[in-house]
């Protein structure tokens, strides 16, 4: 076991990776860009402008809101400004942190006065962990631990409600990571208590009864955002129990959202409930924020490969395709077959007409608080600690990873590539001194006769595992990997098809038309119209796609219609029956479909670059 991380103690059960404290790992070359746009955009000026995080929030000590969105905001915003080393953002993570500190009163509590939900509490401690461990700041574990202690003793006549009841596994995530340090059992005691007050998620997916699009507003148990911290609830629980039941549902949780609500771009919908997997559905922001860092948790508990290949699949579509390209606007819900986005009634469950235009607070503001932890977490948790003093790839991009191995030695991973819109990654290792251990990289289960090769010499791996190489390294020993990313096509709603390369899922480009309806820009509020045809189903075999590649110089940005690094494109038919009906394109034909127009050849840019877009396609017959 590494002891130079803080692993799960007994009895907790044993995690296969650990997560490394921020700031061990920098972003690089693209990723440093994405998360420079995110801190130019909405994220680095919200408390500007927008009262909920102002200078009158119930967070820094006003009247104004006091519940969940200072502490959303921070939670993104703690990492954000510190991989970056951007002295403003980190001045005013500090003034928020330093009022959340002295705030605690002598019973333990903290925050705004008024507050006494537990949910929002465990954001607040959730973010102050980062901040911890790339700070060093000695104020905020006994903050935590006369906060457990205030909680423990009021848990029997301030009951957990409504969103507590089925978040409670953020919470406990935090006494574990609490009791790692200071050993104190009675974290495990209140842990206990939180479990046995908490919904059981395990039972929820592994006898899972919601198989059909939900008409019920707020039941929480089929709430889009609840199910994407749910996904983590399992191999929270597992910890603490060590059953089979706990450990198995993880794996279930993933695989009946999929088979009943899942999307191609690897979330599920909800809009705000369950809603089927009609790709006219919606699908919240925060869900897909919460998913991936539920996934991130997962990594870290079991190791498998699989929930790499998931993060990926939906940071590098689902993501970047409900933002603007510049990140100064943001949905609350995406579709994946998403040809208007406008103020307009469509088939929501329960969510406003102005769901899926983009702007700063679209239906509600929890996205608006919430969503700016998605790219920062994903690079801060790209790569594990593993419990046998190694590292581990966890997802890949640029950037470099500073780590300690075989008690102590120092070492520098720097990861160049343009993943995933390239197939190579380089990696350079610097160490302090020769030493032996292992790296894991992760092989996706997509690649096909995948190729890594440690200083020139090919290593035997395969596809949907990690692959362990384990020797004495040198300073400046190097990996080379390649992942052959061939056409995929994916079978979905109504047996259309959808196209994938690599974690890359492909859409159509549609001219896209921006409307300002209101506010100030930058941050404004736009409805989006399209310029050009969207109805058309592809001619393609399913079975053995074929489509011209073509690879394109980017700038700064990447994740929009014209800066799309790449582009497929593939013969196609209009299919002129198939029109807009409720403000989404019309029900989906079912697949193949007859259509006597003239073929043409159409583009398909990644779905996180394409705002309108046509993912899940008829097939022509």
């Amino acid at each position: 076991m590494n002891e130079l991380y803080n692993w799960n103690r007994n009895p907790l059960q044993k995690t296969a990776f650990e997560f490394l404290p921020l700031g061990c790992i920098k972003p690089s070359g693209w990723w440093s860009n994405q998360l420079r746009i995110q801190a130019d955009g909405l994220s680095g000026h919200l408390p500007d402008f927008w009262e909920d995080l102002g200078p009158n929030s119930g967070w820094l000590g006003g009247t104004g809101e006091s519940w969940e969105r200072g502490p959303y905001y921070l939670d993104g915003m703690i990492p954000l400004a510190y991989l970056l080393n951007d002295a403003k953002l980190i001045d005013m993570v500090r003034k928020r942190v330093d009022w959340i500190i002295e705030s605690q009163d002598d019973d333990g509590h903290f925050g705004p006065a008024s507050l006494r939900e537990w949910w929002a509490f465990c954001i607040a401690l959730k973010a102050l962990i980062q901040y911890q461990e790339i700070s060093g700041d000695e104020r905020v574990i006994p903050l935590m631990e006369r906060f457990f202690r205030y909680m423990k003793r009021e848990l029997p006549k301030n009951h957990m409600r409504d969103w507590a009841v089925v978040r409670w596994a953020d919470t406990v995530y935090i006494l574990i990571w609490l009791y790692n340090r200071n050993g104190d059992k009675d974290l495990l005691e209140l842990a206990e208590m939180l479990r046995d007050y908490g919904y059981n998620w395990s039972y929820h997916f592994s006898d899972f009864a919601h198989t059909q699009k939900q008409s019920i507003a707020f039941p929480m148990k089929t709430h889009v955002v609840n199910n994407a911290m749910g996904i983590k609830n399992p191999c929270i629980r597992y910890q603490l129990t060590g059953y089979d039941e706990d450990r198995e549902a993880s794996w279930i949780s993933i695989e009946m959202l999929d088979k009943y609500h899942g999307m191609a771009s690897g979330v599920f919908t909800g809009d705000e409930h369950y809603a089927g997997k009609d790709p006219n559905q919606g699908t919240e922001l925060c869900a897909v924020v919460d998913y991936m860092y539920s996934l991130e948790h997962l990594a870290r508990t079991y190791g498998d490969s699989a929930f790499g290949d998931r993060l990926e699949k939906i940071a590098y579509n689902a993501l970047p395709g409900t933002l603007s390209e510049d990140m100064w606007s943001h949905q609350y819900d995406q579709q994946a077959n998403q040809v208007l986005c406008t103020i307009a009634k469509r088939n929501w469950t329960n969510n406003s007409d102005e769901s899926n235009i983009f702007g700063v607070e679209p239906h509600y503001g929890c996205c608006t608080s919430n969503y700016h932890q998605g790219w920062p977490k994903l690079v801060a948790h790209s790569w594990m600690a593993t419990s046998d003093d190694g590292i581990a790839a966890i997802a890949y991009g640029p950037c470099e990873v500073s780590a300690k191995v075989n008690n102590g030695t120092d070492v520098l991973l720097k990861v160049e590539t343009w993943y995933p819109f390239s197939e190579r990654i380089h990696i350079t290792i610097e160490v302090s001194e020769k030493s032996h251990f292992p790296v894991l990289l992760r092989i996706p289960a997509w690649t096909v006769n995948p190729v890594v090769k440690v200083n020139g010499a090919e290593i035997e791996i395969t596809s949907g595992t990690y692959a362990r190489i384990e020797r004495e390294w040198s300073n400046g020993d190097s990996i080379d990997m390649t992942f052959p990313m061939p056409l995929r096509a994916e079978r979905r709603f109504n047996n259309s098809v959808t196209l994938s390369k690599g974690p890359i899922v492909f859409s159509l480009k549609i001219g896209e038309r921006w409307e300002k309806i209101r506010g100030e820009e930058p941050h404004a509020d736009y409805e989006v119209y399209p310029t050009t045809p969207w109805n058309y189903g592809l001619i393609i075999d399913p079975e053995n796609p074929q489509a011209e590649v073509i690879t394109k110089e980017t700038g700064y940005s990447l994740f929009g219609p014209e800066s799309a690094p790449i582009e497929i494109r593939v013969p196609a038919k209009r299919i002129p029956e198939w029109v807009i009906e409720d403000n989404s394109a019309g029900t989906l034909p079912v697949s193949p479909v007859s259509s006597s127009e003239l073929e043409e050849i159409v583009t398909l840019i990644p779905y996180g670059c394409a705002k309108l877009r046509i993912t899940e396609f008829p097939l022509i017959k």
